[in-house]
């Protein structure tokens, strides 16, 4: 059975996270991605974090599935080419600061006449308007100006990051969104669209009750470390061996079965605790007698006992939790491919997953420009021609 994006072709100008994120999620999904990279250098996620053979492990898997021509977009030759491609694109994922793309010659007003059906997603730190919208953003700024940042970490200490760019990686999945939102109303009979995502309204997105409570309470939520603020009692629990459980036991029924597992019967009976609002009020003597029977248990005895009585708990993983759970293995979010040299190399699964169409990995992340040829060649250039454009340093 075709996958559900066979046929859609997207053009990605994008680079680092937020853009290609979201174009590696379609083209999962069988979206034909042209991943369009700076002569010579290439995506700078190329060289972030741990490189092997010179090349970044991340990019195995945010370049999965696409397709890589290298094309100097400062270059009006090579604009040229970037709007033949577009021509008859399906799709346009950018994530340069508002401006540049007009600069090119490729303003959406542009883009839209040449091709009216193009869909164009725009990831940018404050979105394509506003008086911040010149300002240049990474997924860090978006967190903190999102709400996210201040509620991470320990009361009174430095906010702290949550450990990856879940800025950026939160953009593209409100773009991937917003690009099947338009391509619906493409085929209901509708031209296509710009979709304008900004870094600091996809967290701010994420925020549930922060400004509610503040437009009716006056009230600035704070961080609040391991814990769930007004839903109780839901922390991290140190056990006997030193590591965390995490315990949830805030459902009415499943905070009665809780009290019973640490034998507190008292506790279960008391009228106080019957809903959430008291035991909020009384979230430390829960905390109190939770943590007490879970330090005199190592980690798996508390955790067993916890879901033999149906409590979600659990374990904190690393790594190499992931790496060698069970369950992670048998739902295939774990998948051996190679890199480039033939290195084995395990990439997360793909996410979500479709009964009858289940996303694929159909070529594994392409070397700076392996696909230059290739798509020129489509393009009707000839190799005469295509070997002028790289003696020009075009491509």
């Amino acid at each position: 059975m075709p996958l559900p994006l066979e046929g859609l072709r997207v053009i990605e100008m994008g680079q680092l996270i937020a853009g290609p994120m979201a174009g590696r999620m379609l083209a999962e999904f069988g979206a034909d991605v042209i991943k369009i990279e700076p002569p010579g250098k290439g995506d700078p996620l190329r060289k972030w974090r741990m490189l092997h053979d010179d090349n970044s492990v991340w990019w195995a898997a945010q370049s999965r599935n696409k397709r890589s021509v290298t094309l100097d977009l400062r270059d009006e030759e090579g604009q040229q080419i970037a709007l033949s491609l577009l021509k008859s694109a399906d799709v346009l994922i950018e994530n340069f600061r508002p401006g540049t793309l007009e600069k090119w010659g490729m303003g959406w007003e542009t883009l839209h006449q040449l091709n009216p059906g193009l869909i164009v997603l725009s990831v940018s730190g404050y979105g394509q308007s506003g008086p911040y919208r010149d300002r240049p953003g990474f997924g860090v700024i978006g967190e903190a100006m999102g709400g996210l940042r201040h509620l991470s970490g320990e009361p009174g200490r430095t906010p702290v990051r949550t450990g990856i760019s879940i800025g950026d990686s939160l953009s593209a999945l409100h773009g991937v969104i917003g690009v099947l939102l338009a391509l619906r109303h493409k085929e209901s009979g509708g031209q296509g669209q710009q979709v304008d995502v900004a870094l600091y309204e996809s967290v701010f997105n994420m925020m549930e009750s922060l400004i509610p409570e503040y437009s009716v309470f006056d009230h600035i939520r704070q961080p609040a470390g391991s814990s769930l603020p007004g839903i109780a009692p839901t922390n991290a629990y140190r056990c006997k061996d030193g590591k965390y459980a995490l315990i949830a036991g805030n459902g009415d029924s499943i905070f009665q079965r809780l009290m019973q597992i640490i034998d507190r019967p008292d506790l279960a009976a008391n009228p106080e605790l019957e809903h959430n609002d008291g035991r909020v009020r009384q979230v430390a003597l829960l905390d109190a007698a939770i943590g007490e029977w879970a330090a005199q248990r190592n980690l798996q005895q508390v955790l067993a006992a916890l879901t033999e009585a149906g409590i979600p708990a659990g374990k904190i993983y690393d790594a190499a939790d992931i790496a060698h759970d069970p369950h992670y293995k048998a739902r295939d979010m774990l998948l051996s491919e190679q890199l480039p040299d033939g290195t084995a190399v395990t990439l997360p699964g793909i996410v979500p997953k479709l009964l009858l169409t289940p996303g694929q990995i159909r070529r594994r992340a392409p070397l700076l420009g392996e696909h230059t040829a290739e798509i020129l060649t489509e393009m009707g250039f000839d190799p005469i021609a295509q070997q002028g454009l790289k003696t020009r340093g075009v491509v």
